[in-house]
């Protein structure tokens, strides 16, 4: 094996519950509860329900279970219906460095084998702890976007290596299955491109699947190409990268990549996060009548991602509007709250929103790009009919990793997502328990606590 595919199922094998800090088991089950509430709130999602009919229609052994439902099916399966659910709010974490994506995408693979299997509490923190590692380094040397590729290229070798740990691999078995992920898996990012479709929230979920295949194919024996990252047409060759060459892994003189791993607070992409707070913060001010023009200026990345394409103003689909910052802005300052009820075709086409729009503007600053990804500059300026001019700035809003949530407000991000299918004492019980995940002996109790 190439030594990047060597290195991860070094890392992978070695890494232990025990060598883990307090501090990052306690954000692995942070982590955890608020994709699991991402996941029931997108548990009457139509690609959801899409997903769900056809992974349960294919039958198959009964070995893991399907959130929400509570059905057991093939593993891999289960992992793609729940990671369809997990992203259709896009209301999950998300990691840049300056590459990314949603590390919680991979969250599905670890319960999808930790389940049938039986794992305890301790492996499954290990394996989400191993997972986000993995995705996070790989994504802080290459940015894939920019050479045509969508992030399930790192987020399937992610949830290789999770899924991995919880089976047991050895080294070389590990090895091949990373080899098994990269090699058939090149997404590409048109998927984020444009008038945005359904496939927006299930590209990662279908990388996750697809990783739990890898490692069962290497499990039985199957080997994968020798170089599948520096070989001739290796990954590397595809991304346009020279050799990369990972640095250390978290416990081995460097931080764990998931305590840099930021929540969200609004149903709606990364960049998004920032000038939705900053017009919820103005609307106190101001009523959607008495603007006459809004200026919101931020990072590049932030522009090119959720304002630079015509569709972003005039967004046809919920995976779009969730991507757009004009509608997103105008949206808050309309409703006063960005929630998953933001995004019905209704509010799509609702002429007082877009009239919000229409006074809008979206500008780049360079030094606000110079900051970004350390921090996420963006600074809402709003003129009003009378003359008044309003000005607010953040620099990481709600969620960040300089400006976190706390249990209490992680808890209550769970209990209002998940409140859409499951009673309240229900959300209780499934916050309590998680709080207590080390101590489980297998997910069992867990899984019949979110079926609704």
């Amino acid at each position: 094996m190439d030594t990047v595919a060597a290195k991860l199922a070094r890392f992978a094998l070695d890494l232990k519950y025990e060598n883990v800090s307090e501090e990052v088991l306690h954000k692995a089950k942070q982590m955890l509860l608020d994709t699991l509430g991402c996941a029931l709130g997108g548990y009457s999602g139509e690609p959801s329900r899409i997903t769900k009919n056809v992974v349960t229609s294919m039958g198959g052994a009964p070995e893991s279970t399907v959130i929400g439902s509570g059905e057991t099916i093939p593993c891999a399966n289960a992992a793609l219906a729940n990671g369809v659910m997990v992203r259709y709010l896009d209301c999950n974490d998300s990691y840049f460095s300056p590459g990314g994506g949603h590390p919680s995408d991979m969250i599905p693979a670890v319960l999808a084998l930790a389940d049938p299997l039986g794992s305890d509490g301790r492996t499954v923190i290990t394996a989400i702890v191993l997972s986000y590692e993995v995705f996070c380094r790989l994504s802080d040397e290459v940015v894939v976007s920019e050479h045509g590729w969508d992030q399930g290229i790192f987020s399937v070798i992610g949830a290789t290596c999770g899924a991995g740990k919880i089976m047991g691999l050895n080294r070389e078995t590990m090895s091949q299955a990373i080899s098994l992920a990269v090699v058939p898996n090149l997404p590409m990012v048109v998927t984020r491109v444009g008038e945005l479709s359904m496939w927006k929230g299930c590209a990662t979920a279908s990388a996750t699947k697809a990783g739990i295949f890898a490692a069962l194919l290497a499990q039985q024996g199957m080997s994968g190409p020798e170089a599948p990252f520096e070989g001739r047409g290796g990954l590397w060759g595809h991304t346009g990268s020279k050799q990369v060459v990972l640095g250390r892994f978290g416990n081995r003189g460097e931080p764990f990549r998931i305590m840099n791993t930021l929540f969200k607070s609004f149903p709606s992409q990364i960049h998004t996060q920032g000038p939705i707070s900053l017009a919820l913060e103005l609307r106190s001010q101001v009523t959607p009548s008495e603007i006459a023009a809004i200026r919101l200026r931020t990072y590049h990345t932030a522009v090119r991602g959720a304002a630079a394409e015509p569709e972003k103003w005039a967004p046809q689909t919920r995976e779009t509007a969730d991507h757009s910052i004009p509608y997103l802005v105008a949206i808050a300052f309309q409703d006063g709250a960005v929630t998953p009820a933001s995004f019905t075709k209704e509010r799509l086409q609702d002429p007082a929103v877009h009239e919000l729009i229409a006074k809008m503007t979206v500008e780049e600053d360079p030094g606000f790009t110079k900051r970004f990804p350390k921090d996420y500059p963006c600074l809402l300026e709003v003129t009003t009919t009378a003359g008044r001019r309003l000005v607010v700035e953040t620099s990481h809003p709600p969620g960040h990793r300089h400006n976190p949530l706390s249990d209490e407000q992680v808890g209550g991000k769970f209990s209002r997502l998940a409140g859409a299918v499951l009673p309240k004492e229900r959300c209780k019980a499934v916050i309590d328990q998680l709080w207590s995940l080390e101590k489980l002996p297998n997910l069992l109790s867990l899984f019949d606590k979110v079926i609704v």
